[in-house]
């Protein structure tokens, strides 16, 4: 098996491409972001191509607040074009791969001409269809009065051209796979294969402070994610010594509105590195994740690990990762209500908290961190290519 990898800078991709590389199907694993922040993710230089003319100028304009809307449309659509166009020219060059991996939005002409070839062309989509993101988002804001474009619609036409062409189409979640359908696309095409969690990385290093209550929120302070249902519920949680920490930085689309909503007892901790969250997630009570659209969200599978319960809503995938009441509690968007309720329980009855917490690390370690995951892929690809060589036993655990 011999595969090749498209991505914007890491995501989960990296994970991917371990674990092929354990399996010795990895080729190459092409990514928009330079060698000198990529080296860290383990893999030998000469498995790693990098293009970052744009995206790296890009990543600049963000850390200095350079993050109009219109601006970032441009150089991300550009990016785009042009990395699938490099890609392209490099594998022209070079014998096909059996298997094209493309995160959405990459490879276009890439994917095509490695069809042609003889090669299959697989879409990797983190989140739910485009244009199911495109609408809920849309709604979300016209919900909140604020005028932020919810995409470009150029990234739109292009993600569903690359759904067409694609041989499979892979989601993080059942959530993610049923907006597919909702938009058409065949069942038979959409692989649900959920993230996992690197549980070397997290797990419970203290416990949460006697006396306090303490929410957690991690992610981007967006509308996208639901922050404003979640601090409207914590405003009316009766609990003594509550306290909401916020890991992440604000989008565009919340610094008007965040002056507006409910903030006492809340604190902006800003992006926060691993180690940091590892404790965060340990000494919180629940992590919350009201978000309105996202594929799974990693922070979950994470939180789960540091024995920290989640509350999340139906649209980020955590009915693939935990049961509803046993490590944690899953309800519908846009309920600030019921996330009060859920939140309250967890308040007013800390033996329930903690048979969660216990319940929590145990479903995490069941899952197997990544390894389950490059298993699952592992068993699609040899599908899907039909190849004889087996998928082959999962990579020790580390």
């Amino acid at each position: 098996m011999n595969v090749v990898q498209t991505v914007f800078g890491v995501f989960h991709h990296f994970e991917l491409a371990r674990q092929l590389e354990q399996r010795g199907w990895l080729r190459t694993i092409y990514s928009t972001w330079p060698w000198m922040r990529l080296r860290r993710e383990g893999l030998a230089r000469d498995k790693v191509a990098t293009f970052p003319v744009i995206h790296g100028p890009e990543m600049l304009m963000r850390r200095f607040g350079l993050t109009h809307a219109s601006l970032l449309d441009h150089t991300g659509y550009a990016n785009a074009l042009a990395f699938d166009a490099w890609t392209d020219w490099h594998m022209r060059r070079v014998p096909p791969p059996d298997v094209l991996i493309g995160i959405s939005g990459s490879s276009l002409r890439t994917g095509k001409n490695i069809q042609r070839r003889g090669g299959r062309f697989i879409c990797d989509r983190g989140s739910s269809h485009q244009r199911y993101q495109e609408r809920i988002v849309r709604e979300e804001y016209r919900r909140w009065q604020v005028d932020y474009p919810a995409s470009d619609p150029r990234d739109t036409r292009r993600e569903e051209a690359i759904y067409a062409v694609a041989d499979a189409i892979t989601v993080p979640s059942h959530f993610a796979a049923r907006s597919f359908a909702a938009e058409g696309v065949s069942a038979d095409k959409v692989h649900v294969i959920p993230y996992g969690v690197r549980l070397e990385n997290f797990h419970r290093v203290a416990d949460p402070e006697p006396g306090r209550f303490d929410v957690l929120f991690v992610g981007s302070v967006s509308l996208r994610k639901g922050v404003p249902y979640l601090l409207e519920a914590f405003s009316h949680l009766r609990c003594a010594g509550k306290r909401l920490r916020i890991a992440g930085s604000i989008h565009p689309d919340m610094r008007t509105l965040l002056g507006k909503l409910p903030g006492e007892q809340v604190e902006l901790l800003g992006p926060v590195d691993q180690q940091r969250l590892r404790v965060l997630m340990s000494t919180s009570h629940v992590l919350v994740l009201p978000s309105i659209e996202e594929g799974l969200a990693l922070v979950q599978g994470q939180a789960l690990a540091c024995g920290c319960p989640v509350l999340a809503t139906t649209n980020t995938g955590a009915e693939d990762l935990f049961t509803d009441g046993v490590e944690g509690f899953i309800v519908p968007v846009r309920s600030s209500a019921l996330l009060l309720e859920r939140m309250q329980l967890l308040c007013d009855d800390p033996t329930l908290q903690q048979r969660m917490s216990e319940a929590a690390q145990r479903r995490v370690t069941n899952l197997g961190g990544w390894n389950s995951y490059g298993q699952a892929w592992a068993v699609l690809l040899t599908r899907l290519v039909g190849s004889t060589q087996p998928a082959g036993p999962p990579p020790p655990t580390k």
